[in-house]
């Protein structure tokens, strides 16, 4: 918590003065009544003390005060709030490795519960979208904020033969950002790429000519190698897969994304809630000043009425 206005913190200080002379007032009555009649006595004449009860109170009088003393420093919090708009495209890998079971219970159906609910967690302002890739990309769910659709594109993908073309996964996404900015009247909006893959670019465009078309749209793509070294292929001969994340490194090195691993299915949804942290939602500091105030209001109410009733007085 910061405060727009810091001196006005010295009004805590005759609080600070009336909860110490509180304490002592309290204090030198019990002093006084040890003093002049035994404790027996004092069982006998008031069997039943209010204890905890007379303190509480003063107590919350004072924490009103300390309230109201805070919101004249008018306080800011720093508070996380959804972007109005963003745009999010999520590449998801199909080609034949993704079947290696070095993931429960293989690569892709790992990737797929993860990117479900990496969708689920973002705001409902996000415009969303997924394209998958093996030997080509293809559009599997233009950007919407009908996210529940998008859910249900990424539950329908299956794996393909053919090789990895990273490089048209992220021109595919390229396209798809700019026709969406295209129909935001100009007005920038936050973008950015997601690619899920467990090996290198061997079909299609290069990643390094995708990197540059990225940072000339000042597109950043972040990437996520997913699997093991030791993946190997469900079939008779166990070919090895090996997850190769440098391809996927220098990718988001070269557009100002950020490279990421992940070798099991808790890994990557750590890694999405990461993601969606910095990408669908922003920082913003804003005064609380009012609630503040409403707060003090509302524990000075409650000290008078549990003064009220215990007490038959206001305080």
């Amino acid at each position: 918590m910061s405060f727009l206005s810091p001196l006005w913190l010295l009004i805590l200080l005759p609080v600070a003065a009336l909860g110490l002379a509180y304490v002592i007032v309290q204090r030198r009555r019990q002093r006084y009544a040890v003093r002049f009649a035994s404790l027996p006595m004092l069982d006998r004449v008031v069997p039943r003390r209010p204890g905890w009860r007379r303190h509480l109170p003063a107590t919350l009088v004072l924490i009103a005060l300390t309230c109201l003393g805070m919101a004249a420093a008018r306080p800011e919090l720093s508070l996380r709030v959804p972007y109005d708009r963003a745009t999010i495209m999520v590449a998801i890998d199909t080609s034949g490795s993704m079947r290696a079971t070095d993931v429960v219970p293989n690569r892709l159906e790992g990737a797929k519960a993860a990117a479900i609910a990496f969708v689920d967690d973002l705001p409902d302002t996000v415009n969303v979208g997924v394209v998958s890739f093996a030997g080509s990309s293809a559009l599997v769910a233009p950007p919407s904020t009908d996210h529940a659709s998008v859910q249900q594109q990424i539950s329908g993908l299956r794996t393909a033969g053919g090789g990895t073309a990273i490089g048209e996964s992220v021109f595919t996404s390229i396209d798809q950002i700019e026709a969406l900015a295209a129909d935001a009247d100009g007005e920038p909006v936050p973008s950015r790429v997601v690619i899920l893959s467990d090996g290198s670019n061997t079909a299609g465009r290069s990643p390094q000519a995708a990197a540059a078309a990225a940072g000339e749209a000042g597109l950043p793509v972040s990437t996520i190698a997913f699997g093991t070294a030791d993946g190997v292929m469900p079939n008779a001969r166990g070919n090895p897969v090996p997850v190769d994340g440098e391809t996927l490194a220098q990718l988001a090195d070269a557009t100002g994304g950020t490279a990421y691993s992940a070798e099991s299915g808790e890994e990557l949804a750590d890694v999405y809630r990461d993601i969606g942290s910095s990408i669908g939602w922003r920082t913003e500091v804003r005064e609380v000043t009012p609630y503040l105030a409403a707060l003090a209001l509302l524990v000075a109410v409650g000290a008078g009425a549990l003064s009220l009733r215990w007490f038959s007085r206001l305080i």
